[in-house]
């Protein structure tokens, strides 16, 4: 070894160990010995997606591309390694060729064939780098202080403008209400199942009523035996017998409503491959299957679709459930799957014989990293781009993981349709598709619809980025929300929540059970990171393209050629052979390739928060050559959340989801799971 390479190696190693300090976790103490949170490398979990590995295995938010890439080929050299730094400005000098054949010469460079893989440091345009943020520091703190106390103010200010507009605009309704009460007339006899509503609302009093009967025969009976008995044990005639009962108690706890119909759920805790950890539910029936243990329950580590997959249960062949995971929209939780009684997606689904599992989405709500605390920029540096490349696999490899099967069924709504999307694509991690037997998509989130134009949202996208992070700070997106949730009655929350929801997205409750709207919104809002609003809502992303996987300059392409469709269907008509040239032609634009699962799509026709019906013609015109549409349905009075919440929504969205899943699975997970009537309607 020559006297220059020994500098240039010794030099590496102090910038590597200058550049490994400062993506650790925290700094060197004052005898420069002991590093919190050592950082070694980075590791990539997709070509455009690095994370930060530590020397104790575990991880850190990813950084951008240029300090990953910087850290590997550091610590490569220093360790006698030959590994260059690729950037976008000598990547043109540095052919694949040239990288092929310094490979073969130095194989410690084939060790490092995912960093060598990028051909470019730059990024989409609809995903940007993330801000970095270094270890603590005091001008970090005083940063990070800085950015709390102006978002407090301001954020605040800005959630007051939107409650009282949302109050004031309700006045012409609550006018119009009283002025028919005033003139005999029932203002609620308009509604679409007025009737229905009464019935199921005389329904739960009844079920109230002998519930009550029940409780009070178990204490008679215990005072006469002296012996202790619960009030919530089932009758043995009945297999659903509600575990819970009596005035509905408005909690924040799915697992409350679970057992109000007669099911169980528990909570697994799952590690993303960034370190964060979220929740995943999992309902089922305490007659059929034991609780998993605490120790079941915990996560498993950052290390995703391990070879380890088995019927914890130990069900056997002919008996078992499909599992089915569904994923919530967004500042939603897993629970706006749970609160429609028996008529909710999650209890209807698991009764009609599916193994139905809840994802939540990172930080929801309690925040938890297995490095990094609540008051650290970086617990918040992520958005929808995280969502999908990192939680979305994370909880699919758990349930794979407890329930032995090779695929599941996928279902989502709203923002979960917007990360799957993110996640299947060809350039993200289209392998997941073979992990998917079907994507079932309610609302799905993809094309911008008209409300974007608003007021409010136009606000958030005309100031700056540096003036978004004033406004909103760089941790969780208006906090005060979540505190709102904590102290203020349940009752008065709910009546809130829909008030302000409803006028940010321009959604009624028209066909809701309104006897169950306070509990809607027990459920909402999450912590979410004003990163990922400002991806949602910001001049840079989704607000300026109007599409999650499109820029505007592709989707103005898209509707030139919608405005003529008989000539982008011409190639169709000439033969197989012009029919296979244009499908490999919009393959080379397709968001998608042939790794992609089925997918399932149902549209609400009254949504101005997205438009699906443009999502339909992206598929309908052949733009996704390699995607199968098993499924499709335009639902014309359906507003954004109907397709959960409507009291018709199991008729004609759910037991549509329960006839695709079965019909998309593979045959030898029919073979090994109980059978399914997928033409019933019936709950249970």
């Amino acid at each position: 070894m020559t006297q220059t390479q020994t500098y240039s190696d010794s030099d590496a190693a102090t910038k590597y160990a200058d550049l490994s300090e400062n993506l650790s976790l925290g700094e060197r103490d004052t005898n420069q010995r002991n590093l919190d949170g050592h950082a070694v490398q980075a590791k990539f979990i997709t070509p455009l997606d690095p994370v930060i590995e530590t020397e104790d295995g575990s991880r850190l938010p990813g950084v951008p591309l240029q300090e990953a890439h910087k850290i590997n080929a550091l610590k490569a050299q220093a360790g006698g390694k030959r590994l260059s730094v690729h950037t976008a400005d000598n990547e043109s000098s540095n052919s694949s060729h040239q990288r092929e054949a310094e490979a073969k010469e130095d194989p410690y460079a084939q060790d490092d064939i995912l960093d060598q893989a990028v051909t470019s440091l730059r990024t989409h345009p609809l995903f940007p780098p993330l801000p970095l943020y270094g270890p603590p520091s005091l001008l970090r703190n005083a940063h990070c202080l800085f950015f709390r106390v102006t978002s407090f103010c301001l954020s605040t200010g800005f959630l007051l403008v939107i409650v009282l507009g949302a109050l004031f605009t309700s006045i012409p309704r609550i006018v119009h209400k009283l002025w028919m009460w005033l003139t005999l007339r029932n203002p609620d006899a308009r509604r679409p199942f007025y009737e229905e509503e009464q019935r199921r609302a005389a329904s739960r009093k009844e079920e109230e009523r002998q519930w009550s009967q029940r409780t009070l025969q178990a204490k008679r009976s215990s005072k006469a035996s002296g012996r202790r008995s619960s009030a919530s044990s089932p009758a043995p005639h009945a297999q659903y017998e509600p575990l819970e009962g009596g005035p509905d108690k408005l909690l924040c706890d799915p697992r409350y409503y679970a057992r109000r119909v007669g099911l169980e759920m528990e909570k697994f805790e799952v590690q993303t491959e960034d370190g964060f950890v979220i929740d995943l539910w999992h309902v089922y029936d305490r007659t059929e299957q034991r609780p998993s243990t605490p120790q079941e329950k915990e996560e498993h580590g950052p290390d995703i679709f391990k070879p380890d997959g088995n019927d914890r249960q130990h069900i056997p062949d002919g008996h078992k459930r499909y599992p089915v995971l569904l994923i919530h929209g967004l500042l939603q939780s897993a629970g706006a799957y749970c609160c429609n009684d028996d008529d909710s997606l999650a209890f209807y689904l698991h009764k009609a014989g599916y193994d139905v599992w809840l994802g939540n989405n990172r930080c929801g709500f309690s925040p938890k990293h297995t490095l990094l605390k609540y008051i650290d920029p970086r617990m918040w540096a992520w958005n929808i781009r995280q969502m999908g490349v990192m939680d979305l696999p994370a909880l699919i490899s758990r349930v794979l993981s407890e329930t032995g099967f090779p695929k599941l069924g996928l279902v989502a709504h709203s923002q979960g349709t917007t990360q799957t999307f993110v996640a299947l694509a060809k350039e993200q991690r289209p392998d997941l598709g073979d992990k998917i037997s079907v994507f079932c998509a309610l609302a799905p989130a993809v094309y911008a619809g008209p409300l974007i134009g608003k007021m409010y949202f136009k606000f958030m996208r005309v100031i700056s980025p540096a003036m978004f992070r004033i406004f909103f700070g760089i941790h969780a997106f208006i906090p005060l929300m979540m505190k709102m949730h904590a102290v203020l009655p349940a009752k008065l929350y709910g009546f809130m929540g829909y008030k302000v929801f409803g006028f940010l997205f321009n959604w009624s409750d028209d066909r809701w059970d309104r006897g169950l709207r306070d509990r809607f919104f027990q459920f909402s809002p999450v912590y979410v990171s004003s990163e990922s609003m400002r991806w949602w809502l910001g001049r840079e992303c989704f607000a300026k393209h109007k599409c999650v996987l499109s820029t505007r300059e592709e989707n103005i392409n898209e509707e030139v050629e919608d405005e003529s469709p008989e000539r982008d269907q011409e190639a169709y008509n000439e033969g197989q052979e012009a029919e296979n040239a244009t499908k490999s032609n919009k393959g080379r634009t397709a968001w998608y390739d042939k790794r992609a699962p089925p997918f399932a799509l149902w549209v609400a026709g009254s949504d101005d928060l997205v438009d699906g019906k443009r999502l339909l013609r992206r598929f309908e015109r052949g733009r996704e050559p390699y995607v199968n549409v098993t499924h499709t349905k335009v639902i014309d009075e359906y507003e954004h959340l109907d397709v959960i919440w409507a009291m018709d929504a199991i008729d004609k969205v759910g037991s549509e989801v329960k006839a695709v899943i079965w019909k998309t699975m593979r045959e030898e997970d029919k073979e090994r799971c109980r059978a399914i009537n997928p033409y019933s309607h019936q709950h249970g």
